[in-house]
């Protein structure tokens, strides 16, 4: 598991990332404070405080380097 920090502050970032996650076979967690709900959920997403950063954990093994790729634009 890999957990990187992530930043979502517009809608149009969550449409982007949800759709760039669910391109790979892999679980993904958001964790907030006390919160962890499922990273490809959009409703999910909308419930967390998108106004500080939030960690993603990455359920896997490989593929980390072709994920944290896709996951660029996101990472701060």
């Amino acid at each position: 598991m890999k957990t990187v920090r992530i930043s979502l502050n517009s809608i149009d970032k969550v449409k982007s990332f949800v759709n760039d996650l669910t391109k790979f076979d892999m679980d993904f967690d958001l964790v907030s404070g006390r919160y962890v709900i499922d990273a490809k959920s959009i409703m999910g997403i909308f419930s967390l405080d998108l106004s500080k950063p939030i960690d993603l954990n990455i359920h896997a093994d490989s593929n980390i380097d072709e994920v944290l790729d896709v996951l660029k634009p996101y990472i701060i």
